[in-house]
């Protein structure tokens, strides 16, 4: 795909239409709009994702010129981004407990209601 092609690709109806209403509501905001659109980002995509995907939008990752520090840094980046996958683990394995508990609860109170062939007492 061409250069052109990408940068049409990027001019979906929700894109144009918040530069649109950048600019009716005040023109830095339009000329952000624009800025964002061109830059890559797809306001589609913001609304589906929120904002989190902002954080590292046109700012890639450059050497500082200091080889230790990069080292250290790309270090420090892959172990945040274990223990964020090992959090988002942890709290999904706690938010299924929690689910299977109340549903065992429910279970145990709802045999109780009935007798031994299954009608309501």
């Amino acid at each position: 795909m061409n250069i052109v092609a990408t940068r049409t690709a990027r001019w979906t109806p929700v894109n144009v239409a918040t530069v649109v209403l950048g600019f009716v509501a005040w023109w830095p905001l339009g000329i952000a709009a624009i800025a964002y659109v061109l830059w890559g980002g797809s306001v589609d995509e913001l609304l589906k994702n929120g904002f989190s995907q902002l954080k590292g939008v046109g700012f890639p990752q450059r050497s500082s010129g200091n080889a230790a520090f990069d080292a250290y840094r790309a270090e420090t980046l892959e172990r945040l981004t274990r223990e964020q996958a090992e959090f988002t683990a942890f709290v999904r394995r706690l938010r299924e407990a929690r689910d299977r508990e109340e549903f065992d609860r429910f279970m145990k109170e709802r045999q109780g209601t009935f007798d031994n062939h299954g009608q309501p007492v």
